[in-house]
């Protein structure tokens, strides 16, 4: 762990090498070992860089709080996937995820619910995402692993595989994958029976 005024100093610098260039800060506290304290989310508000939070603790309440500290001149982003409404409903500004790619109408009908008040709707949404989820990280080789290859059967793109230490899809896994992608149209096609598909891009 490193002390607050260090980690500070090391953004900074980050951002001084890339003056034309907007600062968002990560927090991923299970990864990086650390956490952004509002007290070092405070200090780096002075850097005229610094924008905004992508929040991937799990604690909804971190986004209210970050969101509180930087105004309306800042944005905060939700980042667990699994809690996207529940970051909406704490005032996130949107979300960046990683299994958005696999199935953006499930997010983007989440975003769409929640701004026009359907909370019950956008909840059931959540859950069905979260199952996907689940089934992502259930092979053999890696969620992005996984997701690319759902993406490849589901839409034709040829986007490889992973890069190493994270592990490949293994013959192990196609039985999921095929799992993954059923799982998916159907949830998209229960939302499209109520609802068209959501125009505006999530962020």
């Amino acid at each position: 762990r490193l002390p607050e005024l260090s980690i500070a100093k090391y953004w900074n610098e980050i951002s001084d090498a890339a003056p034309n260039t907007d600062f968002i800060i990560y927090n991923i506290p299970q990864l990086a070992g650390v956490a952004l304290t509002p007290a070092l989310y405070s200090y780096m508000l002075e850097n005229p860089r610094v924008i905004g939070v992508k929040n991937s603790s799990m604690p909804v309440q971190d986004l209210q709080i970050f969101k509180a500290l930087g105004g309306d001149e800042c944005v905060v982003f939700n980042g667990p996937d699994e809690q996207l409404a529940a970051g909406l409903a704490m005032g996130a500004d949107g979300g960046i995820g990683g299994t958005y790619a696999a199935m953006p109408e499930l997010y983007l009908a989440m975003e769409d619910l929640m701004a026009t008040g359907q909370t019950g709707a956008a909840r059931q949404i959540q859950y069905e995402a979260n199952k996907i989820i689940a089934l992502l990280c259930s092979g053999e080789g890696h969620m992005y692993a996984v997701i690319k290859e759902v993406l490849r059967r589901m839409s034709g793109l040829e986007l490889g595989s992973v890069r190493e230490p994270l592990a490949a899809c293994t013959p192990n896994d196609d039985a999921l994958i095929d799992r993954c992608v059923a799982a998916i149209r159907e949830a998209v096609s229960l939302y499209e029976i109520a609802k068209p598909a959501v125009a505006e891009p999530l962020l």
